[in-house]
């Protein structure tokens, strides 16, 4: 997958619920029911919900109510979709949220894809949940979460994000994020 043609714009589409909590989609047929919606040359990223696109249409918000409507339909069930540019995915990958934290493990950074910038609000609670556990920042659409611990023994879940920030998120590993950047690098548009 080269660079989209001319008037075509390229989008990665991150998806909640694929392939986690008993909803299990082959890659073939997310990639499928993408082909079905009109879009070229797509593709999917590890079987955790990243799907690549290209489309002449550039309205991204209509997109994700596009893409959500056609996989409930196709699904049964509700597929949370947030999309991003490769410029924009690229700027996500190399943004430091905690440039003080020294060496972490890769594993132990997350990102929280989000429609849209949270109110301060919402900032406020979420910056409430740090321990010296978990730390968190949010820059623009993304809420970034340092875990110095397994998931598993933190207090904080993705669900507990969700529910703090009052907005619909789907979460990857840092390190997800910047092999998909750099799979799908940025023309420098977008």
């Amino acid at each position: 997958m080269g660079q989209p043609p001319a008037g075509m714009s390229r989008y990665i589409a991150l998806l909640r619920a694929i392939n986690v909590g008993g909803h299990i989609v082959k890659m073939e047929d997310l990639r499928r029911h993408f082909a079905d919606l009109g879009f070229a040359d797509v593709a999917t990223f590890i079987a955790s919900g990243n799907v690549i696109f290209d489309t002449p249409e550039t309205d991204a918000a209509a997109l994700e109510r596009r893409i959500e409507r056609h996989l409930r339909d196709a699904l049964g069930y509700a597929v949370a979709t947030f999309l991003r540019t490769p410029a924009e995915l690229a700027a996500v990958a190399h943004y430091q949220p905690f440039p003080d934290a020294g060496q972490i493990g890769e594993g132990a950074l997350f990102v929280a894809f989000l429609r849209t910038a949270p109110a301060a609000e919402a900032r406020q609670k979420v910056a409430a949940l740090a321990t010296p556990t978990d730390s968190f920042q949010v820059h623009e659409r993304e809420l970034y979460w340092l875990c110095r611990t397994r998931l598993s023994e933190s207090r904080v879940s993705g669900a507990l994000l969700e529910k703090t920030l009052g907005l619909p998120a789907t979460m990857r590993n840092i390190t997800t994020v910047r092999k998909l950047a750099a799979k799908y690098p940025s023309t420098g548009e977008g």
